[in-house]
C-alpha cells in the first residue's frame, strides 16, 4: 500500500491545501473548506483503489462531498471493470479532514492543514461525530502516562520520563470554557500552557517530534479527528489515548444542547461500542497492519509551513508517515501552475 499509494497521497493533501489557501484571511471559513473538500475529493478520484470515506465532513459539517461512507477511486467507477484488475484491487479505508482549522485558514492565523489517513479495509475505528477526551504525548512517555490520571500526575510522570522538570513542559489545550479547570490544574502543577483555538491534530503530533517544544495535548476535541490523530501517533510510536463523550453536561457547549445523553449511548451501540465509556489506544483506533498518514500545511506551523504562492505557481511542505517503512517524511513540493518553468524564480 506505501508503495502504490505514498506519493498520490501527497498530492490529495497538497491540492486541498492550496486550493483552500487561496481563501486564506477572507473571512469564508465555509468556502476554504468547501474547496478544500472538492479538490481532495477530484485528485482521489484518480488513484487507481476503491477506498470508502469512514470520517468525513460527515454530519457535523453537513458537506455534499467526502461524506462518511462515500467511495472515491478509479475502481469505484461504473466501468471499474474496465480499469480494475480485481486481483490487484486496493479496497481502503480512508479518514480524512481538508481543511484541519477552517476558522484558522479564514481569519489568516497559524497551524491550519489538509489531513487524512488510509489503511486497509477495517483498519480505521469510524468514530461518531461526538467528542473526545484526548491526551497525546511523547514516545518517552507512551503507556506511562495514562487518560485516566489527573493532569498532575501525568505531568510528574512525563517529567520524569523526559528527564525535565515540569516547570519546562509545555501542554498545548483548546482555547474552550469546558478546559478551564484543566488548564487551572496544569498551571498549578507548574507546567505552561498553549492555547489554541482550533486544530488540535498537529497539536498532538508536535508531541512525538522532538524540538516542537510541545510535550503534551490535554483535553476535549472531536472525536474525527482524535482518529487522524492516532493513526499519526501510532506510525509515530508515539502516545495517544481517546474517550469519546457522549454525555452533553461533559462538552458545555452550544451545539451539545442538542444532544441527548441516550440517543447518544443507543447509537453508539448500533455502531458495536458496548462500552460507551472505553478508552482507546492509538492502535485500537488505527489498528489496520498499514497505516498511512499525511498532511500539507494551508498556513504555517509548527511542523510545516503553509501554502506559498508566487507567479505561475505555488510551493507547498507536506509530511506522510508510514508504520511499515517506519517513516517520516518531510516533502518539499513546487507545483507549476501554469505550466511556465519561470514559476521557478522563488521569492
Amino acid at each position: 500500500m506505501e508503495n502504490t499509494l505514498g506519493l498520490e497521497i501527497i498530492e490529495v493533501v497538497e491540492q486541498a491545501a492550496i486550493a483552500s489557501a487561496r481563501w486564506m484571511g477572507k473571512g469564508e471559513k465555509n468556502i476554504a473548506d468547501q474547496v478544500a473538500v472538492e479538490a481532495m475529493r477530484e485528485r482521489m478520484n484518480k488513484i487507481y483503489m476503491r477506498g470508502r470515506i469512514v470520517i468525513g465532513e460527515g454530519e457535523r459539517d453537513d458537506a455534499p462531498m467526502l461524506y462518511i461512507g462515500e467511495e472515491v477511486g478509479i475502481c469505484t467507477r461504473e466501468d471499474a471493470k474496465e480499469y480494475c484488475n480485481p486481483d490487484e484491487l486496493l479496497e481502503i479505508d480512508i479518514a480524512v479532514d481538508p481543511c484541519e482549522g477552517t476558522n484558522l485558514v479564514a481569519y489568516g492565523q497559524n497551524g491550519s492543514m489538509a489531513v487524512l489517513a488510509i489503511s486497509e479495509k477495517g483498519g480505521l475505528f469510524a468514530a461518531p461525530d461526538f467528542y473526545m477526551k484526548k491526551l497525546a504525548a511523547p514516545a518517552a512517555a507512551k503507556g506511562k502516562v495514562d487518560i485516566r490520571k489527573s493532569a498532575t500526575e501525568n505531568l510528574k510522570i512525563l517529567s520524569e520520563c523526559l528527564n525535565r522538570s515540569v516547570e519546562e513542559l509545555v501542554v498545548v489545550v483548546m482555547d474552550r470554557p469546558r478546559h478551564k479547570e484543566l488548564i487551572q490544574e496544569i498551571r498549578q502543577a507548574g507546567a505552561r500552557v498553549r492555547l489554541i483555538s482550533d486544530g488540535d491534530v498537529s497539536a498532538a503530533i508536535c508531541c512525538a517530534f522532538a524540538g516542537t517544544n510541545i510535550h503534551a495535548l490535554m483535553g476535549v476535541g472531536a472525536a474525527p479527528e482524535g482518529v487522524i490523530s492516532a493513526a499519526a501517533m501510532r506510525c509515530l510510536g508515539g502516545h495517544f489515548q481517546g474517550q469519546l463523550i457522549y454525555d452533553p453536561a461533559d462538552v458545555n457547549t452550544p451545539e451539545s444542547s442538542n444532544w441527548n445523553r441516550e440517543a447518544n449511548i443507543a447509537r453508539l451501540k448500533e455502531m458495536g461500542v458496548d462500552d460507551p465509556d472505553r478508552i482507546y489506544n492509538d492502535d485500537e483506533l488505527a489498528s489496520g497492519e498499514t497505516v498511512l498518514f499525511a498532511a500539507c500545511g494551508i498556513t504555517p506551523g509548527t511542523l510545516m509551513e503553509g501554502v506559498r504562492f508566487f507567479s505561475g505557481g505555488a510551493r507547498t511542505q507536506s509530511l506522510v508517515i508510514s508504520n511499515q517503512s517506519k517513516t517520516a517524511r518531510f516533502v518539499d513540493t513546487i507545483h507549476l501552475l501554469d505550466g511556465q518553468s519561470k514559476s521557478l524564480q522563488l521569492r
